[in-house]
């Protein structure tokens, strides 16, 4: 569907035009209507799948121009995603001359005071603390609020900040309309609505949507100590132009991204003991392609919304399912395909079949590549450096090169250089610790799997063998190996443009 057949004024269609959106996402077409009629509304969807919009529009519509208080308050679950929320609203407002104002935990307090006295927003993006912090204060007003939206309910609820959403909302006393957008929706975000919202519209993207179509999703059985090494030799062959790797611990986070640097990967991590301008720093060089890699925690990505991701890797498997959806959702999106992979030790695969579950899509099993493969991947992106360095002026390099040249052969010069934009994994030995897995959360079916799961399924493995043609990077094998019986033939995974 086409966004000018949803009734949207003509200020925001041309902030949509100049957005480049073109149509609709699912949770878009089926929300904003209800929204501009002023109904409450839970949508489920994860982010990536447009969300922001779905309810910035409805929002930026709605606006009374004339008055000069705060009329519309988003509760967001992180710093990070509050400001990338205040920055769409106001891309998206810009021609409503929308006031927009952002509030969050680890900012000058008194600064966004006077920001707020000076000259106060019509929509006002925060996280719970800082909120309850201002309520408290009472430099904020939400006395004149019509429409709240709690994004990332799910989120919110794991970080334990639904009392501070209880308390937030009642000092709204007259709000008319309630948002609430998150990928899942336990019992207790229903109990939420139940006590807040009013006859809300229901809008559930189907779990196929959710975990999108366009992810490949893999796994890997690993021993944990072998994680590192193949994980290398796959990045390696993908040569991913984003990369996302969760791992389950702070420790794993910097040992993981350490062993990354020690090969020579373009990565840095990100965790709770960092500081807030530390991690700011890292998710700018992040977004703005200087960086390669990002290890992070479950907890350090909350919220994180990042367009180009192409590749995920479960370097440890969720603690729960609803966080695999988090972990891949950060991938495969505005149409372009992605790749996950989960590592999985042997006794991690009856709970991976639970995932698989929820998510109602199978993970195709992946036999890592060789490191023959993987040095064939490093070489082909060292000739593609090469080639962009010939596209610069080396004219004062000649006579450098020109006495190198009496000393070495060409072959010899070129294979050294070669071999320094290259990593080779065995020049660098990596140790990353053992870590003994986690007892999961939540429940599972059949026999088997992991402690505090059942596994699903039983019956013989069945195998076949499966060319894997990666585009990009040459051939390596995949085996497909499922309960019951494999299946055979040639398939293609899409992955960047040649």
């Amino acid at each position: 569907m086409k966004f000018s057949e949803l009734g949207l004024n003509d200020a925001l269609l041309k902030a949509i035009k100049r957005a480049g959106f073109e149509e609709t996402t699912p949770i878009q077409e089926q929300t904003i209507p209800l929204a501009l009629e002023g109904k409450d509304v839970i949508g489920q969807a994860q982010t990536g799948t447009g969300k922001t919009a779905a309810f910035a529009l409805p929002i930026l519509q709605n606006l009374e121009k004339q008055h000069k208080t705060i009329q519309a308050l988003v509760i967001e679950p992180t710093r990070e995603l509050a400001i990338q929320t205040q920055e769409e609203l106001y891309r998206l407002g810009r021609d409503e001359h929308a006031r927009v104002q952002v509030v969050y935990g680890g900012a000058d307090i008194r600064r966004q005071i006077r920001s707020i006295k000076h000259n106060v927003p019509a929509i006002l993006v925060g996280t719970p603390g800082r909120l309850l912090d201002h309520l408290k204060r009472k430099t904020v007003d939400l006395e004149d609020v019509n429409t709240i939206v709690l994004d990332e309910a799910d989120e919110m609820l794991d970080m334990g900040f639904i009392k501070d959403i209880e308390s937030i909302l009642s000092y709204v006393k007259n709000r008319k309309q309630t948002l609430l957008f998150s990928a899942t929706i336990p019992q207790p975000i229903l109990k939420i609505s139940k006590k807040f919202m009013h006859d809300p519209e229901i809008v559930r993207i189907k779990a196929k949507d959710l975990t999108a179509d366009l992810i490949d999703q893999y796994f890997v059985r690993a021993k944990d100590s072998e994680k590192f090494n193949i994980m290398c030799r796959l990045i390696d062959v993908e040569d991913p132009d984003l990369a996302l790797i969760f791992v389950r611990t702070k420790r794993r986070v910097d040992e993981v991204t350490r062993g990354l640097q020690a090969r020579g990967y373009n990565a840095a991590g990100i965790h709770g003991d960092l500081s807030q301008a530390r991690r700011m720093t890292v998710l700018k060089r992040f977004r703005a392609g200087k960086l390669d890699i990002l290890v992070a925690t479950d907890v350090a990505a909350r919220g994180l919304d990042i367009s180009g991701v192409t590749h995920v890797y479960n370097y440890d498997i969720p603690q729960d399912p609803d966080s695999y959806v988090h972990r891949i959702g950060r991938t495969g999106r505005a149409g372009n395909n992605g790749m996950s992979v989960t590592f999985v030790t042997p006794n991690e695969i009856g709970y991976m079949r639970t995932i698989e579950q929820l998510t109602k899509k199978k993970m195709s099993p992946l036999q890592p590549p060789t490191d023959d493969e993987a040095l064939h991947g490093q070489l082909k992106a060292a000739k593609s450096q090469i080639a962009d360095l010939m596209k610069d002026d080396l004219s004062k390099y000649t006579q450098d090169a020109n006495d190198l040249l009496d000393s070495y052969s060409a072959v010899d010069l070129v294979s050294a250089f070669l071999k320094n934009l290259s990593k080779n994994s065995s020049d660098v030995k990596v140790k990353i610790s053992s870590e003994k897995p986690l007892p999961y959360k939540g429940h599972g079916h059949g026999r088997g799997g992991h402690r505090g799961y059942g596994g699903h399924g039983r019956g013989r493995r069945g195998y076949s063998h499966n060319s894997y043609h990666g585009r990009r990077n040459g051939n390596y094998h995949n085996n497909h190996s499922r309960h019951g019986s494999g299946h055979g033939g040639k398939f293609v995974i899409k992955n960047k443009k040649d």
